[in-house]
């Protein structure tokens, strides 16, 4: 693949530096996109570019995340207006005795919703943050154990959308147990360092074993002060949040919350796919919220509608990322950075490095799946020629993508968590990037280690 060099870097820069002068996302992503049709074009840019907004908003997979981000956006207004989620607080409120115990749960809940990390972002941020409010919890803590629960618990569990998505790419490159890419993504589980390392610090910063440090601690400190929870910048819209609690005229019940949330769990894992899931969902809402005259019809339509105008600024951000990808994909940014460390590489280091590489490119595409799907054809072979463990190679190109998900502020991940939690994704990537460095480092080190001794 043609390959533009350091100039493919230049869109990417140009999008970090936007966004935290800007203190914004969807613009810079944007001017990004247009700047790298604008290196690859030149003055007559305009066309190419409205040929790339054409090309992924015809793709299958953009259509089917507007309707799946959209429609949970529909879903947890629902689960909102009628009281089901306040319900859900309640009772997780009771066995939240203290602040860090608040948070425990969020990480305990974060594991057990494993199918997929969308689903995880907006059920747990959405459940717990009336309970970790009550603690005086900065939202900013809440979103980060959202999001370091989300894609890790979905790798690390052979049963969700991350895992079916990644054996099939080491089934289609030829790394099969037994003939299968399944039983092969299951001998990767154990050598993803990274994953495991994002969920294990959770409860240890959760109960202060290791110390927060950096904005997180500026921000706990508001908020045990203060008692602020929301960050600055959401503060003009801390009454509208509230008061959406306080409008319920029905008694909060938590199985209005847990069984469209269990059918919605339930219908994903036997279709294998999420946007049937959630449309069952909502159905499972109008079921039980009509007979018990939650909400009328029309009532129901609105709120359904409300819920999925909510997520457009999610969507737009979703999908001025795609723009950006096909910029950086005209570019080369991928292989070029690829074949830049390629000659430097050895056996010992080929683990680490493709940790290092593909979780920098995963960061600064945000696409994470495709970076995978790009990283294991080269990484793979490289690997097999240098006798390398093909599953700890495989299991390293995987932890990156999932720390490219954990730490890029305009992927979708982030996002999520952010929509869930009530903050901005700059308040997400401030606070939390520091906190992510821990496991991060954690997963050099194993990854580093674990390449010496083969």
């Amino acid at each position: 693949m043609d390959t533009y060099g350091l100039i493919s870097l230049l869109p990417v820069i140009s999008v970090v530096i936007l966004a935290f002068v800007t203190k914004r996302t969807l613009e810079p992503l944007l001017i990004g996109a247009v700047f790298g049709f604008v290196l690859l074009h030149g003055a007559g840019f305009f066309l190419p570019f409205l040929d790339a907004v054409y090309a992924v908003m015809m793709d299958g997979t953009t259509v089917w995340i507007i309707l799946v981000c959209g429609l949970f956006g529909s879903l947890v207004a629902l689960l909102e207006k009628s009281g089901g989620a306040l319900g859900f607080s309640d009772i997780a409120t009771k066995y939240s005795r203290k602040r860090g115990i608040s948070l425990i749960i969020t990480w305990i809940l974060g594991i057990v919703i494993f199918i997929d990390d969308y689903l995880n972002a907006l059920a747990v941020g959405t459940a717990m943050r009336k309970v970790t409010d009550s603690y005086k919890v900065p939202r900013e803590l809440l979103a980060y154990v959202v999001n370091s629960t989300g894609a890790a618990v979905c790798v690390l569990i052979p049963f969700s959308t991350w895992s079916a998505f990644m054996a099939g790419q080491l089934e289609a490159n030829g790394v099969m147990v037994n003939g299968s890419g399944t039983a092969a993504y299951i001998a990767t589980i154990p050598y993803m360092f990274y994953a495991w390392a994002a969920v294990i610090v959770v409860p240890l910063f959760a109960l202060k074993i290791l110390p927060r440090f950096g904005p997180m601690k500026a921000a706990e400190k508001r908020a045990e002060e203060t008692g602020q929870v929301f960050p600055d910048s959401m503060l003009e819209k801390e009454d509208e949040f509230s008061a959406a609690d306080t409008m319920l005229e029905k008694k909060p019940n938590a199985l209005n919350f847990i069984i469209p949330m269990i059918v919605l769990a339930i219908v994903t894992i036997v279709t294998e796919d999420m946007l049937q899931g959630v449309i069952i969902g909502i159905v499972t809402c109008g079921i039980l919220y009509f007979p018990q005259r939650i909400m009328n019809f029309n009532e129901f339509c609105d709120n359904a509608i409300e819920g999925f105008k909510d997520m457009i600024l999610v969507l737009g951000i979703i999908v001025a990322a795609f723009f950006l990808q096909q910029a950086n994909d005209a570019l080369g940014l991928t292989p070029y950075v690829i074949d830049s460390v390629k000659s430097f590489l050895s056996p010992s280091l080929l683990p680490v490095v493709t940790f290092i590489i593909i979780g920098f490119l995963a960061f600064a595409t945000g696409s994470f799946w495709g970076i995978a799907a790009i990283a294991f054809p080269i990484i793979i072979p490289l690997a097999q020629s240098m006798d390398v463990n093909v599953f700890l190679a495989s299991a390293a190109i995987i932890s990156a993508a999932v720390f490219g998900s954990h730490t890029c502020f305009y992927g979708d991940a982030v996002t999520l968590s952010a929509a869930s939690s009530q903050i901005k994704n700059l308040d997400y990537a401030k606070t939390s990037t520091p906190l992510i460095a821990v496991p991060a480092v954690i997963g050099i080190i194993l990854f580093l280690i674990f390449g010496m001794i083969g």
